[in-house]
């Protein structure tokens, strides 16, 4: 099933005029496309068309290609949203002429010849990037000791120590992978900076978001604020709808 997208089915509540209403969910590394079911819940019982994309995290073009996929699959107006690793995604495949909006959440934001790689090192450590290690295939995980702290304060700790033991690996060749192409040069842009972030640095998190212009929403939250702010990043996609 990698690659593949679920769609969760829309309702028939009435978005304002004019909105975009699709929106597709591109999830970060270590994790799966239910990091996002939160968001999407609260997205489809207010009318909007929300797609998870299940991104193979085996390297950046096949999970650009899993969200062309989507995108390929939604009738009009997309918002295109991604976390953490996703923003990398939807950096390279939100060129698409259906999306209408890009949305950041707590992710990275490269600029053409840009790499997570480069990101990484250009930004401050923090305690989730410096618990990053590679297995003996190459693949990259977050130790487990370390996960719940960096990544997931804010949850229950059986849900994060459960999210810990049950990363998914993300392929070294994509942390090394540059963009050739930057979305949010040409798109209405937004981000969600999740100010108690221990992944990715909140100074980071708000030099992107003035790098790429983007209208900004701050959350008190770790790096999994779109689980436990939920609400609010669902608001911030709301408004994107309806950029033009």
């Amino acid at each position: 099933m990698a690659g593949a997208a679920f769609a969760a089915p829309a309702q028939s509540a009435e978005l304002p005029k004019g909105a975009a209403r699709n929106v597709v969910l591109v999830h970060g590394a270590f994790v799966d496309q239910t990091s996002w079911k939160p968001v999407a819940d609260i997205l489809t019982k207010k009318g909007y068309n929300v797609t998870l994309v299940e991104n193979p995290l085996t390297s950046l073009a096949a999970d650009v290609d899993a969200t062309k996929q989507a995108l390929a699959k939604q009738n009009g107006k997309t918002v295109l949203v991604g976390h953490s690793w996703g923003g990398v995604v939807i950096t390279q495949a939100g060129d698409d002429p259906k999306v209408s909006a890009l949305v950041y959440v707590s992710a990275f934001a490269p600029d053409v010849g840009q790499s997570l790689a480069t990101l990484a090192k250009s930004g401050p450590a923090t305690e989730g990037s410096a618990a990053i290690h590679p297995d003996d295939k190459g693949n990259l995980y977050i130790d487990p000791k370390v996960f719940p702290s960096a990544v997931a304060a804010d949850l229950p700790p059986q849900i994060a120590e459960s999210l810990a033991n049950h990363q998914l690996p993300l392929n070294h060749t994509a942390f090394e992978a540059p963009v050739d192409t930057a979305a949010w040069h040409d798109k209405p842009t937004f981000y969600v900076i999740s100010t108690k972030d221990k992944v990715i640095a909140p100074e980071a998190q708000k030099f992107f978001a003035a790098e790429m212009k983007a209208r900004t929403t701050e959350v008190a939250g770790s790096h999994a604020s779109l689980v436990v702010h939920a609400k609010e990043v669902a608001a911030v996609i709301e408004r994107a709808s309806l950029a033009k």
